[in-house]
């Protein structure tokens, strides 16, 4: 498949990037900050070396996140990557859908057109890994971040396996 293009990497904002939610118990001293946050304080609390790792994994890398262009605007330039392109989100719907699915989940499938992509969220569930399953014809990996804690070393090791199994 020489040639194709590089999966795809669905990227959330809060949660994976964003810390939020920790207990005392979990974290006595509070969340670290990184610097001033700029326009927004909250993005002081995420780690800029995300940016390096992001920025190496061999992926086209897609905001996926209710910041929508904010990402842009705020998260990018902290992290060190470029202008990115945003998911545009649905309005939301008042239908009766599929139990416990994210309403994220099959616009990440539309935005995906059969292309192999990751998401990296805090709010994946089963219902969703068995949506995409079924609806996406390519590879995908839904992967859970937990909220508190945010992207740590184990969730990146486990996206360049992933992504390193797709040839160059």
């Amino acid at each position: 498949m020489a040639g194709s293009p590089l999966p795809l990497l669905f990227l959330d904002v809060d949660g994976p990037l964003i810390p939020f939610g920790a207990t005392r118990e979990q974290l006595p001293e509070g969340y670290p900050a990184f610097g001033e946050g700029g326009p927004n304080p909250l993005v002081a609390r995420i780690d800029p070396d995300h940016g390096r790792r992001l920025r190496a994994l061999p992926c086209e890398l897609v905001w996926a996140t209710t910041w929508t262009s904010d990402a842009n605007e705020c998260v990018a330039p902290w992290l060190g990557l470029p202008e990115l392109p945003v998911v545009t989100w649905p309005e939301p719907s008042h239908e009766g859908g599929t139990p416990g699915l994210h309403w994220k989940t099959p616009a990440l499938v539309r935005w995906a057109a059969g292309r192999p992509f990751a998401w990296v969220d805090d709010e994946i569930a089963e219902a969703d890994r068995a949506w995409v399953e079924a609806h996406h014809p390519g590879r995908a990996l839904l992967h859970r971040v937990e909220a508190w804690r945010g992207l740590t070393g184990a969730d990146f090791a486990v996206l360049e396996a992933w992504l390193g199994r797709f040839p160059d």
